[in-house]
Parts: structure tokens; C-alpha cells; sequence
């Protein structure tokens, strides 16, 4: 891995771990199914969407980290979901891109 690789992921990993606590700990805050959906299509998507938008704003837009979001959420259908969850990996995914290009575009300073 080259260098610049590195740094890109050094760079990644603040914005990268407070998505990773959105999509890990929003979950323990569900007590039972209805809950649950909640926060699939609300809590952790809009925890990604602010989180994405302060990255483009910052550094810009970068599919390396869309799909890395969308990665780390595979784990966490293993530990708080089903399977069924699965599309939610291309849902987040789409939504950090998303946020990118807002951050990029429309707050960037």
C-alpha cells in the first residue's frame, strides 16, 4: 500500500469511527422490532449523512470511503439483524455518497 493510501486512510478513520458507533451502538438502544427499523432507516442513515457531509465539506468527495461505510456495516447485520438487512449495506453506501456531494458542493466553505 503506498503512502498516499495511508495517509488517505488516516484521514478517513475519525469520520469512519463515528459511523461505525452510529451503526454499532444506535442498535443497543432498540428494544424490540419497531424500534429496530427506527433506527435502520432513520438513526444510522442520518448519523451517516452528517457525518459524510462534514467529510466532503472537509476533504472532498472519495468513493473509497462511500464503500468503506457500506462495509462496515456487514458485521453489524451479524450482530444486531438478519440477513434481510443486507440492503441496507447499498442503502448507507448511497447515502455517505450523498452526503459527500452535499458537503462538497453545497457547505463547502
Amino acid at each position: 500500500m503506498g503512502d498516499w493510501m495511508k495517509n488517505k486512510l488516516i484521514k478517513m478513520l475519525p469520520y469512519l469511527g463515528l459511523i461505525a458507533v452510529a451503526m454499532y451502538l444506535f442498535p443497543l438502544l432498540a428494544k424490540d422490532t419497531g424500534s429496530y427499523i427506527v433506527v435502520l432507516l432513520f438513526g444510522v442513515p442520518l448519523g451517516i449523512l452528517l457525518v459524510s457531509i462534514v467529510y466532503g465539506a472537509n476533504i472532498g468527495i472519495d468513493v473509497v470511503f462511500s464503500l468503506i461505510v457500506g462495509m462496515i456495516f456487514i458485521p453489524a447485520i451479524l450482530i444486531h439483524y438478519n440477513s434481510s438487512a443486507l440492503i441496507y449495506t447499498l442503502i448507507y453506501t448511497g447515502v455517505s455518497l450523498l452526503g459527500l456531494i452535499m458537503g462538497r458542493y453545497v457547505f463547502r466553505r
